[in-house]
């Protein structure tokens, strides 16, 4: 029975080593020299308590070199200086920077896709694109996004950016996303396929054909989804419409949380969401991260505290091991994070169940996950 459980699990870490590098050709870099013209976009940013980062957006999304685009920023009920901060970039920028205060949040509704929905009603252009307030956006940002969703002719385009990691905590868990995407979802399929189980969005950075976000009924279709991204994706899908995935890291940077108490809240805000509220999708979820990922390094050491060196304790374990750490190497290096953290691996991945038991039981038990002062539980 262990040598069938050790063998199965040596197979699905080449099987997720094989994806990994076929998503290597299926998730390029966005066009390099697109037209500096083309249809008038809206680039829409929600904004509540962003006074670290709303500057930073706003002046990137001013300096883009795109011919045609308009700038719509919600203050989503903020009391920090996002509102004195806003209203000056706004006089500086001439007429290129709207920016909206935020309707009271309904019933039903998470804070995101109401700030979303309500920037949508107010936008001009062709194309929609959503962007959180934590991003930078190279000067070209804009024009290659434009240049990509037209070359592929798509519905929606949504990309990875580079995800700026500063202390200790963001280097070991925010690459968990990186792993999630690269070794669990054949990004292929993203584009090729209209089933929606195949759906990738990064909030971060979403583009929208006006046309096809008015057929699902745009952020309101979603608005009981925390992770709203990736159901917009299936919404599309659903709808008939196609969707493309690109590497951004060249273009679009972003820094989501910064200190361990941010990244615990903001994982534990996805998780349970992601699976559906799944119970038995959860705890499939931790079992398989707690057989891929810890227990090879339980069975080797125990192979070396008692000096046996047998296939099934010692061999097996050490395979799967150098098999996950190649894997993570391999992201590391693509998505230019620390390689030395990467070491490290085993122990995000124990966090990791950690984060998914809590994101369970505040949903279950608790009072919802909190977000920007807010507490939703749609489960």
């Amino acid at each position: 029975m262990l040598f069938f459980y050790q063998i199965a699990v040596l197979c699905s870490l080449l099987f997720f080593l094989g994806l990994l590098l076929r998503n290597l050709i299926d998730f390029p870099c966005m066009p390099e020299n697109p037209p500096y013209t083309g249809p008038l976009v809206s680039v829409m940013v929600p904004a509540r308590n962003e006074a670290l980062n709303i500057e930073r957006c706003v002046s990137s999304l001013l300096r883009q070199d795109y011919g045609s685009f308009e700038i719509l920023v919600l203050d989503d009920g903020s009391t920090d200086a996002t509102p004195e901060l806003l209203d000056r970039l706004r006089k500086e920028s001439g007429d290129r920077l709207h920016v909206l205060p935020g309707e009271p949040l309904p019933a039903g509704w998470h804070g995101k896709a109401w700030a979303c929905f309500q920037l949508s009603r107010q936008a001009k252009g062709e194309l929609l694109l959503f962007t959180d307030a934590d991003t930078m956006h190279e000067p070209d940002a804009l024009r290659r996004s434009v240049g990509a969703i037209q070359g592929a002719r798509a519905d929606m385009l949504s990309l990875m950016p580079y995800q700026e990691l500063g202390s200790f905590w963001e280097k070991l868990l925010v690459p968990l996303i990186h792993v999630i995407l690269m070794c669990y979802l054949p990004l292929r399929f993203v584009r090729t396929s209209p089933r929606p189980a195949f759906s990738f969005a990064n909030g971060q950075f979403i583009c929208f054909r006006r046309e096809m976000y008015e057929r699902i009924d745009g952020h309101a279709a979603v608005r009981d989804a925390i992770v709203e991204d990736v159901w917009l994706c299936r919404a599309v899908k659903k709808a008939g419409g196609s969707v493309v995935a690109f590497n951004g890291s060249d273009v679009v940077t972003c820094r989501m949380y910064r200190n361990f108490k941010e990244i615990w809240e903001g994982f534990s805000k996805n998780l349970f969401p992601a699976i559906g509220y799944s119970t038995p999708g959860l705890l499939m979820l931790a079992g398989m991260i707690a057989a891929l990922y810890v227990l090879p390094y339980l069975f080797l050491f125990r192979s070396l505290l008692v000096g046996e060196s047998g296939v099934l304790l010692f061999w097996l374990p050490l395979a799967q091991i150098i098999i996950a750490f190649i894997c993570r190497l391999i992201i590391a290096k693509l998505f230019r994070q620390s390689l030395s953290l990467a070491s490290l691996h085993v122990f995000s991945q124990i966090l990791l169940i950690g984060i998914a038991l809590n994101s369970f039981l505040k949903i279950k038990f608790g009072r919802g996950t909190l977000w920007k002062g807010r507490h939703y539980n749609f489960s």
